[in-house]
């Protein structure tokens, strides 16, 4: 099957980003959120990145316009009926994503792809809200989007091989690299990065080191590019928060308790960059 129009669903930081690489690719574009606010939002941070990519050269005026023209958005999920593929990439909420998944298989045509970035919740789980369950696999992306090459690549039980063939075919197409995992609970990058971050938040906690020192000394002394408390932030703790519940109930081990601190800053809205303030401070 020919894919030519690509839709996605939610036009927040992952699903802006998805959409921008897809159109880059030459695909047609059809972006959904719930309001033609966040659609606008979604599309003002193409332009933007975008814009970016011409002012360092990376392309001209006339590409980014053209990118540009493939996006489309729509506000009503049926926006999506004569979408080819479609990747969901709203918040990291299992009852959501269960809402999502049934009304898209009501809405979409039958025999197209339903992917999903959840970065931690079992595709099986998805799959089982529609009546496509073949058709259903995880395609987690990695954040930033449009800057970071990985793509988690993650079968449900039922996902069948031409669904997985299709989906390495579109990741290739979008330059990225592909990385299979089993169908676990933070699948192969959460199930390692965020009890790292997790633990990090709990040496903030116990007053082991300040947020600073803590993120020195993941960077200058084992070379990460950026500390796990500045990482939690730009992910967004809400999210962290959400995985780490997914991985200690997933797997009912206490080493994946979240910390007391991460679920006070969540409460509290402290969510990170996207809402100016998470362990640091963003203008």
């Amino acid at each position: 099957m020919e894919i030519k129009l690509f839709g996605v669903v939610g036009a927040g930081q992952m699903g802006n980003g998805i959409a921008q690489v897809a159109a880059q690719s030459g695909l047609d574009v059809i972006m959904y959120d719930i309001s033609d606010e966040a659609c606008e939002k979604g599309l003002s941070v193409i332009e933007k990145n975008l814009s970016r990519s011409v002012s360092k050269e990376r392309m001209t005026d006339d590409e980014k316009n053209q990118i540009m023209k493939r996006i489309k958005t729509s506000s009503d999920l049926s926006g999506l009926k004569d979408a080819d593929f479609v990747v969901e990439a709203a918040v990291e909420r299992e009852d959501l994503k269960f809402k999502l998944f049934k009304d898209l298989d009501g809405i979409c045509k039958k025999d197209i792809i339903l992917a999903t970035n959840t970065s931690s919740i079992p595709i099986g789980r998805i799959a089982s809200q529609t009546k496509r369950p073949e058709k259903v696999i995880g395609m987690h992306f990695m954040n930033p989007v449009p800057v970071m090459k990985l793509v988690e690549i993650i079968r449900g039980l039922e996902t069948d091989q031409k669904t997985f063939d299709i989906t390495i075919g579109l990741i290739d197409k979008f330059g990225k690299t592909p990385a299979e995992s089993s169908d676990f609970p933070g699948f192969i990058a959460n199930r390692i990065l965020m009890p790292m971050l997790n633990e990090a938040v709990f040496t903030l906690y116990h007053g082991v080191g300040t947020k600073e020192a803590i993120d020195s000394a993941m960077k200058l002394g084992m070379n990460h590019p950026m500390g796990p408390l500045a990482l939690a932030d730009l992910i967004g703790l809400d999210t962290c928060l959400a995985i780490m519940e997914t991985l200690h109930k997933g797997f009912g081990d206490s080493k994946y308790r979240p910390c007391p601190l991460l679920r006070k800053y969540v409460e509290a809205g402290r969510l990170g960059r996207k809402t100016g303030r998470g362990f640091y401070e963003y203008n």
